[in-house]
């Protein structure tokens, strides 16, 4: 794969390399955040210096269904000793869709001060480099953040239903089994509660996965990320788009390809994604 500056990226700057990594493993001013779907991935080995996000725990709040208020994000921050303008740079399993999703909830707090390494725990594995267990600590610091503003990245249920009325254009970016409502969750996962299939009317489906290279987890060139969603699909860079998956972890994934390779200027993540949509009553759906 082409170095990250040569691959015609909208903001290049929002991905790291893991050589660029490896190099500021000693950088005050830079925080490595590991997040994973598997909370046995971190303690079994991580980056050196590298603090765990769990999904669950950390990013969500524990009664409602709902991320963590600002005084919860306040404490986290702390607790991994970051302050606003700290670099905090993501990576984990699954080609870095929970580090992306992680990334988009602490956007959600005005932390922008953020990047995603490319090509996640897999690449830094296939490369040899160190893994270690030790558990780092950081000082607890001083962080302020603002109320979690959710208008600009964030849709609802409400929203969605309008943007369905309008004609507006959804990503679904669930497998093909999801989409056509064969089956209700991913292959050799559980079903997490929804109880019919199908899709939002008027959707398209992208698989999320397409956006990156299998062979290491990197991201695809610009070009060729615009010739699945513009070409295959017909988006626009102005366009008005909600992608969603189940809960919104795969569909973050997709929100950063939109907006930080592509440069979209209005992408929104549904969270509450199949899950919510597929258990509401009176909401259309198609197969």
């Amino acid at each position: 794969m082409s170095r990250i500056e040569g691959r015609g990226y909208s903001r290049p700057e929002t991905l790291v390399s893991t050589e660029w990594v490896a190099e500021h493993l000693a950088d005050p001013n830079v925080r490595l955040v590991e997040s994973n779907e598997d909370p046995l991935v971190y303690p079994s080995g991580h980056i050196p210096g590298a603090v765990e996000v769990d999904w669950t725990r950390d990013l969500n709040d524990q009664i409602r269904r709902d991320y963590l208020d600002r005084e919860g994000f306040e404490a986290l921050a702390r607790r991994i000793g970051i302050t606003s303008e700290t670099t905090v740079v993501f990576y984990g399993d699954k080609n870095n869709w929970w580090a992306c999703y992680a990334y988009w909830v602490f956007h959600l707090f005005g932390h922008t001060n953020a990047r995603i390494m490319d090509g996640g725990r897999l690449k830094w594995h296939q490369e040899g480099r160190e893994l270690v267990r030790d558990i780092p600590t950081y000082s607890a610091t001083e962080y302020s953040a603002p109320n979690r503003e959710d208008g600009e990245i964030r849709a609802f249920r409400d929203e969605v239903l309008t943007h369905v009325d309008k004609g507006l254009p959804l990503i679904d970016v669930r497998s093909p089994e999801e989409y056509s409502g064969e089956r209700l969750h991913m292959p050799d996962y559980p079903n997490e509660g929804s109880l019919r299939g199908g899709h939002i009317p008027g959707a398209a489906s992208v698989p999320w996965a397409r956006a990156v290279n299998p062979t290491d987890g990197t991201f695809k060139t610009a070009d060729e990320l615009r010739e699945i969603y513009e070409q295959e699909k017909g988006l626009k860079p102005g366009d008005d788009v909600v992608v969603y998956c189940r809960i919104g972890e795969r569909s973050s994934h997709t929100w950063f390809v939109l907006t930080r390779l592509l440069g979209y200027d209005k992408v929104r993540n549904y969270d509450g994604s199949w899950t919510e949509w597929g258990n509401l009553v009176g909401v259309p759906i198609e197969k």
